[in-house]
C-alpha cells in the first residue's frame, strides 16, 4: 500500500478531530478570528498550491452569504496588491513556511493589515507571526497534500461561517456524520474504481466544477500533475461551454462535480452530451443516478454548501489508483520540494539568477 493510499484512508478520522477541535478546544479562536473578519472593511483570502484550492470553498460561503471577499493566491497579493490598513487577510499554509507566505506577512504587517493564520503547524512563521493563528492539529501528510488539504478547507469554512452565520453545534454534527459515513463508503468507492474503465494512463482529463466544489476540482488537478505525473485541466464548468469544449474527442477524459443545489441538471446534460461525443464521464456528487456517467461517485448526505468538504475524497483514491496502473511513483516528487522555500527555478538552485537579485 502507497503511503499516499494510506494518507487517504486516514482521511475520515482526522476531518473528525478537526471538526471536534473547531467546535471544541479551538472555538474561542475560530470565534476571535470571526469577530476581526466581520468587522474589517476588506477581506482577503489566500494561500498557494494545494492551501489555495482550500480556501475556495470558504470564499464560495462569504458569497453565497452576501460578504464578498478577495480570492487571489499568496504570489499575486505579494507582488501585484496593495493592503488598505483596515484588512483582514486569512492565510492558509499546511507548514506556514512556503516563501510567498513568508515574505505576505511582512508585507501585510508593513500596511497594517490583521493576519488570521490557518495553518497545521504550530511553529512556522504563520503561526507564529499572524495576529490571529488557527492552528489545525493533525498528522502531516507523507507527501502530497491530503489530510493537510481538507482539514485547512475545513478550518477556513468553519471560518467563514462562524463570520457570516455561525459554526454551531447542529452543523459540526451534520459534517461529522457525512465524514463518518465517508469512511464507511470508502471500501465501495475503491471497488468502483477498481473496475472503471475510466481511469487510462496517459489520456486527457478535464476537471470541471462549480460554486463550493471549484477548491475539489482544481486540487484533483493538482494530484494528477503530482501524483499521477500527468497533465490535467481544471475549470469552472459554465466556463468550459464557453469555447473549451472544442477540445473533446473520442478517448478524453472527464471529471465533473455536481452540486448538492446549483445547475444539477444543466450539469448533467454537459455530462449526458461529453459521453454522446465519445468521452468517458466520471461523475461526483449526491443524489446520482448509476447511469449518470461511466463511474459514479456518490457522496454522502451533506450541506449543500460543505459539499467540498467530502468530495475530493473519490479523486484522491482515483489519483492514487491512475498513479498505480501508469506505474508512476506517488509518494515522492521527482522535481518539487516539499515545502517551496525560494523563488528561484525548477531544480533547487538559483541557477541564472541575477546578481543583484532582481
Amino acid at each position: 500500500m502507497t503511503h499516499f493510499l494510506q494518507d487517504i484512508l486516514r482521511q475520515p478520522e482526522e476531518l473528525q478531530k478537526t471538526i471536534d477541535y473547531l467546535s471544541g478546544a479551538g472555538r474561542g479562536t475560530l470565534q476571535e478570528a470571526a469577530n476581526v473578519v466581520r468587522s474589517a472593511h476588506h477581506i482577503y483570502l489566500t494561500g498557494i498550491g494545494s492551501s489555495w484550492h482550500a480556501a475556495m470553498g470558504a470564499a464560495a460561503l462569504f458569497g453565497m452569504n452576501g460578504r464578498p471577499v478577495y480570492l487571489q493566491d499568496a504570489a499575486e497579493l505579494l507582488h501585484f496588491a496593495t493592503f488598505p490598513p483596515d484588512s483582514a487577510i486569512i492565510a492558509i499554509s499546511r507548514t506556514g513556511r512556503s516563501i510567498e507566505i513568508v515574505q505576505l506577512l511582512s508585507k501585510a504587517r508593513e500596511s497594517g493589515a490583521t493576519v488570521i493564520g490557518v495553518t497545521n503547524s504550530a511553529d512556522g512563521p504563520l503561526a507564529l507571526e499572524a495576529r490571529i493563528p488557527l492552528i489545525v492539529p493533525v498528522k502531516f501528510d507523507h507527501g502530497i497534500s491530503v489530510n493537510t488539504y481538507s482539514t485547512l478547507a475545513c478550518a477556513a469554512g468553519a471560518l467563514a461561517a462562524a463570520a457570516v452565520q455561525s459554526f454551531d453545534d447542529p452543523l459540526a454534527a451534520k459534517l461529522h456524520r457525512a465524514v463518518a459515513q465517508c469512511a464507511e463508503a470508502l471500501p465501495t468507492w475503491q471497488e468502483q474504481i477498481e473496475h472503471a474503465p475510466w481511469l487510462l494512463p496517459r489520456a486527457a482529463y478535464y476537471f470541471l466544477s462549480r460554486g463550493p466544489s471549484l477548491g475539489s476540482c482544481y486540487e484533483a488537478r493538482l494530484l494528477w500533475e503530482e501524483g499521477v505525473k500527468s497533465p490535467a485541466t481544471a475549470m469552472g464548468s459554465s466556463s468550459f461551454r464557453h469555447g473549451p469544449q472544442e477540445i473533446v474527442e473520442s478517448g478524453s477524459r472527464f471529471g465533473i462535480w455536481i452540486d448538492g443545489q446549483q445547475m444539477r441538471s444543466q450539469d448533467l446534460a454537459v455530462a449526458h452530451d461529453l459521453k454522446r461525443m465519445g468521452a468517458s464521464v466520471m461523475l461526483v456528487g449526491q443524489r446520482l443516478a448509476s447511469d449518470d456517467g461511466d463511474l459514479v461517485l456518490e457522496i454522502p448526505q451533506i450541506p449543500e454548501a460543505w459539499q467540498f468538504l467530502i468530495d475530493i475524497i473519490p479523486a484522491q483514491l482515483a489519483a492514487e489508483r491512475l498513479a498505480e496502473i501508469s506505474g508512476v511513483d506517488s509518494d515522492s516528487f521527482r522535481y518539487c520540494s516539499y515545502i517551496v522555500e525560494d523563488e528561484y527555478g525548477l531544480l533547487h538552485e538559483k541557477v541564472g539568477a541575477p546578481k543583484d537579485g532582481n
